[in-house]
């Protein structure tokens, strides 16, 4: 995904520009913390304060001057209006949230207000139209029947969450103004590995991390991926 995500910003922003970027749901910050190292001034937004600390933690480790570039804000990302300006950042991520939100729409669109006009709207959620992939995939038959025609499913973490589906959502992007621009599937063929695995040697990873690239802009592979990474331009 972060291929795709520089892909996106390299062809829509000139060389060596630094943006202004909001990393709604930031984590530990691995992609804020990126994007930084980049050059970019980075804006992340977090509720969960252990999240919150081990970025902080992690920024610790690095340089002044990336650290400089990073500020951390404790705050929901529907509640963006609060805290930032229309027009505010040029690019706006937010990868793996909408999953915990009941209803993604108007936290959708103060994600579109506060972007910049011809800014960047990278989303990352869990595939709504293939819920049944993961199951049916491992054997669980049972399951996979269950996610026919559900957008409901439980996580790793177990906790129970809601997928999106690519129709939807392309229409949601229309109507805030950031309309659809490309998308992505995001693990196509790596979806059932164990979040401990050992990653293999180099040679064979960089075949799998070929072949998931291909996958992830290709039809029909894309359409079954189990996360689905829409980009969006603000018009």
């Amino acid at each position: 995904m972060a291929r795709q995500l520089e892909e996106q910003i390299s062809g829509r922003f000139p060389v060596g520009q630094r943006l202004r970027v909001l990393d709604v749901g930031m984590g530990r910050g691995a992609q804020a913390l990126r994007l930084a190292r980049a050059g970019h001034q980075v804006t992340g937004l977090e509720h969960d304060r252990a999240m919150i600390s081990a970025a902080r933690a992690v920024l610790t480790g690095e340089p002044e001057g990336i650290r400089e570039r990073v500020r951390i804000i404790e705050g929901d990302g529907r509640d963006t209006g609060v805290h930032f300006l229309p027009g505010s950042f040029d690019v706006v991520l937010c990868h793996a949230v909408l999953m915990y939100v009941e209803e993604p729409d108007p936290l959708l669109a103060g994600l579109a207000r506060v972007l910049a006009q011809g800014g960047l709207l990278s989303v990352l959620v869990r595939n709504g139209d293939a819920l049944a992939m993961r199951p049916g995939l491992s054997g669980d038959w049972a399951g996979a029947l269950a996610a026919f025609g559900s957008t409901a499913y439980r996580n790793r973490q177990g906790v129970d969450v809601r997928a999106d589906r690519l129709t939807p959502l392309t229409a949601t992007l229309a109507g805030i103004g950031a309309p659809l621009h490309a998308w992505y599937g995001v693990r196509v063929f790596t979806d059932t590995a164990a979040e401990d695995a050992a990653l293999p040697g180099a040679p064979v990873l960089e075949r799998l991390l070929a072949a998931e690239e291909r996958a992830g802009r290709t039809d029909p592979y894309r359409g079954v991926a189990a996360l689905l990474h829409l980009c969006g331009v603000r018009g």
